[in-house]
């Protein structure tokens, strides 16, 4: 008996059109992804390389270059101590020249020049302002311990000093991460809670400029003895630097969207704050980093902080200008986004 087996055959299914179709849409999307990663890897990576430079740029710069300096007292004398600097120093000093000792000490109170060395019948009087930044007095007490060398009495006077609870003048230095986190998280948080509500991310920004800069001043005043005149005065700056930030930060998401909070982040943190001087003031930044400094919110703070809580308010006008001028740009941006919103 013969079976006969039927020869079976498997058919191979081949590849539809739709799977490949897939299968490439799959191929390009995790392209697409990789790209996409690399490109946030280099970004970031870039970012930092400027954020290095950015910090490390104006510090490797930094240094005596053109300080303003008086000098004063009787012609002949005044004529040789300026010489005897442009000699050991060239290029060190931009010398301003007074008839009397006491035009020059006012100098230095009224922030025309960062010291003064000032010749009397008891000698030579180096005249410092530890307050205006703490390399100056350094490089003036060098300066007097030359002179010295000449045999002539040398003598010290201070005439706007730290406080003995913060002789390096750190608590300024250290005001500028407050004052931008301050401003640039009231920015995010309100512009995000508050959406739909430009007055209330206004009103939200200048309450914690208000709050804030009550705290911070206090904290510097009483709690850790920093500061200790003009208590109104400096929280009113501190609160308008807060308030310039944040307002600037809001008004350019109003008008930019989130781009514009990237915008204004990098501007506070990678320019302002560099160019700032908080730390040493602004004439020991190079030129004309440290004059630019001045004209943004954070190096316009710390120059009227300084004048008010150590030189009785001298010199303070134009650092309080730049502040009000961020605060109605900041406030100018916001009414263009709104208007734009509503077209």
């Amino acid at each position: 008996m013969s079976i006969t087996t039927a020869p079976t055959s498997a058919k191979t299914a081949e590849p539809t059109t739709a799977t490949i179709n897939t299968n490439a849409a799959e191929n390009t999307t995790a392209s697409k992804q990789y790209l996409k990663l690399a490109g946030l890897i280099l970004g970031l990576s870039t970012i930092l390389l400027l954020m290095l430079l950015s910090f490390v740029t104006p510090l490797l710069n930094s240094g005596a270059k053109d300080l303003p300096l008086a000098v004063g007292g009787p012609n002949m004398v005044t004529t040789k101590i300026t010489q005897g600097l442009e000699a050991k120093s060239p290029d060190a000093f931009a010398v301003t020249s007074y008839s009397t000792a006491e035009e020059a000490t006012e100098a230095v109170r009224n922030r025309e020049a960062i010291g003064a060395i000032t010749a009397g019948p008891d000698g030579i009087t180096i005249v410092t302002a530890s307050a205006a930044g703490t390399p100056y007095s350094t490089i003036l007490k060098q300066i007097g311990e030359g002179l010295s060398q000449t045999g002539q009495p040398i003598h010290y006077t201070d005439v706007a000093p730290l406080t003995a609870k913060d002789p390096s003048g750190s608590a300024i230095s250290m005001l500028a991460l407050p004052m931008i986190f301050g401003g640039m998280s009231s920015a995010v948080a309100f512009s995000t809670v508050f959406k739909k509500s430009r007055r209330k991310q206004i009103i939200g920004a200048i309450g914690v400029a208000i709050l804030g800069g009550l705290i911070a001043s206090a904290t510097l005043y009483f709690g850790f003895d920093a500061f200790d005149a003009n208590f109104w005065p400096t929280t009113a700056i501190i609160m308008l630097g807060i308030a310039a930030i944040s307002l600037t930060v809001l008004g350019l998401n109003s008008l930019l969207g989130f781009a514009g909070i990237g915008l204004g982040a990098v501007l506070m943190l990678f320019v302002a704050n560099p160019l700032s001087g908080l730390a040493t003031g602004a004439a020991w930044l190079p030129s004309p980093w440290g004059t630019l400094g001045q004209y943004l919110p954070l190096g316009a703070a710390g120059t009227a902080i300084r004048s008010s809580a150590f030189f009785d308010g001298a010199a303070m006008g134009q650092p309080v200008t730049v502040l009000v001028c961020w605060i109605a740009v900041g406030l100018g941006l916001a009414a263009a986004g709104a208007w734009r919103a509503r077209r």
